[in-house]
């Protein structure tokens, strides 16, 4: 597996591509969709597009039961241009929860399992719950995935109370279009988290919908 990517131009609060048009040397790049509707996150990073040969590995890393290859995944997470400082001014890095039932059946959280090879702390597992269970997200739109995401998400009660005024890295493997993140950065925003910056592995396209 390739330990480099190359450098993604794009959008600081959705991660979405860029087009060629955009000013590279702009000290902050931010989409127009974006500037129209931000949503709940402050910033958001990616190492790579959802795109061969990283869909391949993704799948490798998720569905054949190799936890292992977090490591190299986390590595080339770390290696994007504002990562490293999110990280150190990061009072917690929180990674997105599965389901109780996919968590049995996986074996491992693939969230987590990035997040604690980012090298930061404190990685809190149990500060987000999955406490719905959803369909999958595959073949619906970004307004069909709102719904479909809509009060999955609950932070841990004897800890919500702690999360006011931190700054926490939301971590997970893949962003499509957002609403998934959305969703639990929501829920720490209720909560009076002051900043939130995703850092994701692999950013999908989303040409149709707005991120």
């Amino acid at each position: 597996m390739a330990r480099h990517a190359p450098p993604r131009s794009a959008c600081l609060r959705c991660a979405a591509d860029l087009p060629a048009l955009a000013e590279p040397a702009a000290p902050v790049a931010i989409c127009g969709a974006c500037r129209v509707r931000p949503g709940p996150l402050d910033a958001c990073l990616a190492a790579v597009d959802y795109a061969w040969p990283w869909v391949d590995c993704i799948a490798q890393f998720k569905y054949r039961s190799q936890p292992g290859m977090a490591a190299t995944l986390a590595g080339l997470m770390r290696a994007v241009p504002g990562v490293a400082g999110a990280l150190r001014q990061a009072d917690r890095v929180v990674p997105m929860p599965l389901a109780p039932q996919r968590l049995r059946e996986r074996g491992f959280n693939q969230s987590h399992e990035l997040a604690r090879r980012l090298g930061a702390g404190p990685c809190d597992p149990l500060l987000l719950l999955r406490v719905r269970e959803t369909p999958p997200q595959a073949g619906l739109n970004r307004a069909q995935r709102l719904v479909n995401v809509r009060g999955a998400f609950a932070l841990e009660p004897e800890q919500a109370g702690s999360v006011r005024g931190q700054r926490l890295v939301l971590v997970d493997d893949v962003m499509t279009t957002g609403a998934t993140l959305h969703a639990a950065a929501d829920e720490l925003r209720q909560a009076g988290a002051s900043h939130i910056t995703a850092v994701v592995f692999a950013r999908a396209p989303a040409p149709d919908t707005v991120p």
